[in-house]
């Protein structure tokens, strides 16, 4: 039996920071009546911690980060009525943390970080069990792993849909009806049980495919910000919130380095056509964002994205004129050291790309290693850039709009573009410039294009 109006609801770390965050989140909850699955992350700064003890820390540094962990979940304990009823629970997960964090200070491996980082969620979302339970709440506590069925790729694990589909409608569909159901995001185990990671912006992502295994009406994603906005506001205090957008269009978003949503939850959602709310626990009342397949009259201009930290690799050679292979060959060496291609533009001597780095557990990860350059050295001249940022403007029916480089690149003279991106998608129309010009081009094409 499905239930038409299920709604699922993700809750990130700042909504269960802290006993006041959770409670607003409880609030929020309870609002809605057909919100059935509660998806929760970590309680904030825990993920980083527990990331910090799985990379082998000496015994002074383990206690120190043990410590703060307990603080900000024992914070949350020592509030609660009962708080002796879940004490237990949590000291147990907190005695599985050394444990793994000593193994780890004597060997690290991405089995044992996934293991490590998946007691954050546990955590969470048996506290957040306790506070709904105070107010009188059927709530039940249910482990994710039990059906979020996933590859061995540990830390960036892939999902078997299918598996989840039929594990979901056997154990998860028949709870709906008895009661709310808390659950974990992030995280589910491979065929030998041992637990993984589902990689960044995962718990949007378990919100998602929950939904179209459980075919629900509507997945809500509440963080620290009302909705999805035409540009960062910390960059640009005038951004305004986007009441409606298009599956694409956040999509492109999230890819060019909006920070609301991962271009990877919005895949199950896509394919099952569910909506997906973007709202504030902190301010619910203030609105938000519906995500959904179309919207109405699409404006030519809907917003831009900033990422930072782009390096630009420029590869010339003279064999490249009139040659066959060249690029084949390039991209070759590219695909050997498991580096994707994000930008690109080509002229008869010479290419010029800048390397995806989505999804790599931390930003410092270069994709460009000396013996990846190596390669590349035999075969051409490269030039590296660094401390790039790239922009982009994602509307609709770009490339088919007249006028659209003099509005965007008139008003551009002071600064210097790098590189140009545009024709492939008309989605989006993408550009390189230097790093500390970024934000003064973002407020200069937002006064321009959106006020």
């Amino acid at each position: 039996m499905s239930y038409p109006q299920t709604v699922i609801a993700k809750f990130g770390g700042t909504s269960v920071a802290d006993y006041d965050a959770m409670n607003r989140s409880a609030d929020v909850v309870l609002a809605d009546e057909n919100v059935r699955v509660v998806v929760l992350s970590a309680s904030a700064g825990i993920t980083n911690l527990l990331v910090a003890l799985a990379s082998g820390l000496e015994a002074t540094e383990r206690f120190v980060k043990l410590d703060a962990i307990r603080k900000i979940q024992y914070d949350i304990v020592e509030r609660l009525a009962n708080p002796q009823i879940i004490r237990e629970e949590v000291e147990r997960l907190l005695e599985n943390i050394t444990t793994l964090a000593e193994a780890a200070s004597l060997a690290t491996s991405t089995a044992l970080t996934d293991e490590l980082v998946s007691h954050g969620e546990l955590m969470s979302t048996l506290l957040f069990v306790e506070i709904l339970r105070e107010r009188k709440i059927d709530a039940q506590w249910f482990d994710i792993r039990k059906i979020m069925r996933t590859n061995d790729r540990f830390g960036r694990a892939e999902p078997d849909v299918a598996t989840l589909a039929e594990l979901a409608n056997q154990q998860l569909q028949p709870r709906l009806a008895q009661s709310l159901v808390i659950t974990q995001g992030f995280i589910g185990s491979e065929a030998k049980g041992r637990t993984t990671t589902l990689g960044r912006g995962g718990s949007d992502y378990t919100a998602a495919l929950l939904g179209e295994a459980l075919h629900a009406s509507r997945v809500d994603i509440w963080t620290d910000v009302p909705g999805i906005y035409t540009t960062d506001p910390r960059v640009v205090p005038a951004a305004k919130r986007i009441d409606k957008i298009a599956f694409e269009e956040a999509a492109e978003m999230a890819t060019f380095g909006a920070k609301v949503l991962h271009p990877a939850t919005l895949m199950p959602a896509v394919r099952s056509d569910i909506p997906v709310f973007v709202g504030s626990s902190k301010d619910p009342k203030a609105g938000g964002t519906l995500v959904c397949n179309k919207t109405e009259n699409p404006p030519l201009f809907r917003a831009l994205a900033l990422r930072r930290k782009q390096t630009l690799v420029t590869l010339n050679s003279l064999s490249m004129l009139h040659s066959h292979g060249f690029l084949a060959e390039v991209f070759n060496i590219l695909a050997q050291h498991n580096v994707s291609v994000d930008l690109i533009t080509t002229s008869e001597v010479s290419i010029a790309l800048t390397l995806d780095t989505t999804g790599s557990t931390s930003n410092s990860d270069s994709p460009l290693t000396t013996s990846l350059l190596t390669e590349l050295s035999s075969l051409c001249r490269v030039e590296v850039e660094e401390n790039l940022a790239l922009i982009a403007i994602i509307g609709n029916k770009l490339s088919q709009a007249c006028g659209v480089g003099k509005e965007v690149f008139g008003v551009l003279d002071p600064f210097n573009i790098r590189m140009i991106c545009y024709g492939a998608s008309s989605y989006n129309l993408c550009f390189l410039v230097p790093g500390d010009d970024a934000e003064k081009v973002v407020q200069k094409l937002h006064h321009n294009l959106f006020e």
